[in-house]
């Protein structure tokens, strides 16, 4: 008989300081209890927006006054 392990699982967003501490936010559920600790590096978020000079320079010619009728 295999015995099932239901594990919680808590995500939280913080910081490591520049000294390397990670501070956690209080739960009194997870006192005096081993836990399993994985950390994720969050990707920089840049942002994606054209200026409208690059965007006319992307996209021009991408549709021509075509007679749609001939084609």
């Amino acid at each position: 008989m295999t015995k099932k392990i239901i594990m919680q699982a808590y995500k939280f967003e913080t910081r490591i300081s520049k000294t390397g501490q990670i501070k956690l936010p209080l739960n009194n559920l997870l006192f005096d209890k081993e836990v399993e600790v994985i950390i994720v590096p969050k990707q920089e978020v840049k942002s994606s927006r054209l200026k409208t000079s690059d965007f006319v320079n992307k996209w021009s010619g991408f549709l021509t006054n075509s007679n749609t009728d001939d084609l």
